[in-house]
């Protein structure tokens, strides 16, 4: 192998080990954790210590989580090996940024599900996706009789026709972005 090739794999290794909370819990496994639940609690905690110490009364109290994904994660970090191997990651410079557990703020669109479809104006999907969940919202691939809303932007297709036919409420950029506003208090 030449000295160039064997210095991007050493490169590659190093930059694999800075990662975000959410993506290294998800890593990990844990039985029902997928990657929205594990960004949910990271916003919720803001540091794994804080996620490994916590009760599933505690746990239940996070966006999504239910008894039986609070009692998985629970048993997750209450096997000493599982925690081992979370130390022997740390031990071998696996990093990541943790911060302040989230304030319980207001979430205007907290139960609510959408649907992304076509091209937005000034948002990427990724975009509206992060704002939709951090109001609350869930963000759902597929239209179903669950749906809340669809954001549809220019060229939406199947998406935009199924909420039709379900008589879900289609909404377009600027609605969405209004709904995301917090209901004044009376």
């Amino acid at each position: 192998m030449a000295e160039k090739s064997a210095q991007n794999i050493v490169d590659a290794l190093e930059k694999s080990k800075h990662t975000t909370l959410p993506r290294f819990l998800f890593g990990l496994g844990i039985r029902h954790i997928g990657e929205a639940t594990a960004k949910d609690l990271a916003c919720h905690f803001g540091t794994l210590d804080a996620i490994m110490a916590a009760s599933e009364e505690q746990l239940l109290a996070v966006n999504d989580v239910g008894p039986i994904v609070a009692k998985s994660l629970h048993t997750f970090f209450a096997q000493e090996h599982n925690r081992e191997v979370v130390a022997q990651l740390r031990a071998c410079g696996v990093t990541w940024e943790e911060g302040e557990a989230a304030a319980q703020a207001p979430k205007p669109l907290a139960g609510k599900t959408f649907v992304i479809t076509g091209t937005l104006p000034t948002l990427s999907r990724d975009q509206a996706k992060d704002l939709l969940e951090a109001a609350g919202a869930k963000v759902a691939g597929s239209v179903s009789k669950k749906t809340d809303y669809v954001l549809a932007g220019n060229d939406a297709g199947s998406k935009l026709t199924k909420a039709q036919e379900l008589g879900v409420d289609v909404v377009d950029e600027a609605t969405m972005l209004t709904m995301l506003l917090p209901v004044p208090a009376a």
